[in-house]
């Protein structure tokens, strides 16, 4: 078992001061790892695969929150519609529709956060602020009956330069702020950015749900 007891207190610790919720990364990680922050409380794990997180949900405990935070395919919503917690990476209108058309065949709501563009890489995906700004603004998310817009999610560049990160995270949080006063809805509450080697940053910047997996897990298998 890899997991670093010792580093998940001292985290979980520092967040609870700053009322900022984790997200345990545990993607590719086997399941006694989960198991093993389950017995300490965690209760939100963060997977970025389909079938590895519908396998994980089938057989972990039924009180764990997924959160989907990978690129999601439109095609794959369904599989994962009648379990989870929150889809964190919503990059486009026609992924919301998707995931609205499977939560009201599972007679349900689902949570998403929408995904910013805010990188310098042309990999990341998601919305830019003035897509954002104009979807707003038009009232089409009220023909998304079933989703429930909860708040924002971005990644800042993967660079070694911190006064670029700043600036991403900066330009994120601006553009959460203005989003929360045109949606002016008690649901949008979230804002998540910042991952193990940038959430101290990040929550600095604004942010009040963080993804962290490495410092918890070790590196990736």
């Amino acid at each position: 078992m890899s997991v670093n007891i010792e580093a998940y207190h001292s985290i979980k610790e520092e967040l609870q001061t700053k009322n900022v919720q984790l997200v345990a990364v545990s993607k590719t990680k086997p399941n006694e790892d989960i198991q093993a922050l389950y017995a300490l409380g965690q209760r939100s794990f963060g997977e970025n695969y389909v079938q590895e997180l519908v396998d994980k949900a089938a057989s972990l405990p039924a009180d764990i929150h997924w959160h989907f935070i990978g690129h999601l395919q439109s095609n794959k919503v369904k599989y994962i519609a009648p379990f989870v917690y929150l889809i964190h990476g919503v990059d486009s209108e026609k992924l919301l529709a998707e995931i609205n058309k499977q939560a009201i065949k599972q007679n349900k709501m689902i949570a998403c956060l929408l995904q910013v563009h805010i990188a310098t890489e042309e990999t990341k995906f998601g919305f830019d602020a003035a897509s954002l700004h104009e979807f707003m603004a038009s009232g089409r998310l009220s023909n998304y009956s079933n989703v429930v817009v909860k708040g924002l999610m971005g990644m800042a560049s993967f660079t070694e330069d911190k006064a670029l990160v700043e600036k991403e995270f900066s330009t994120l949080k601006t553009i959460y702020d203005q989003t929360a006063t045109q949606l002016n809805n008690v649901h949008f509450d979230t804002l998540s950015m910042g991952m193990s080697g940038d959430y101290a940053l990040a929550i600095e910047k604004g942010s009040n749900l963080v993804r962290i997996g490495s410092l918890l897990f070790g590196a990736r298998n």
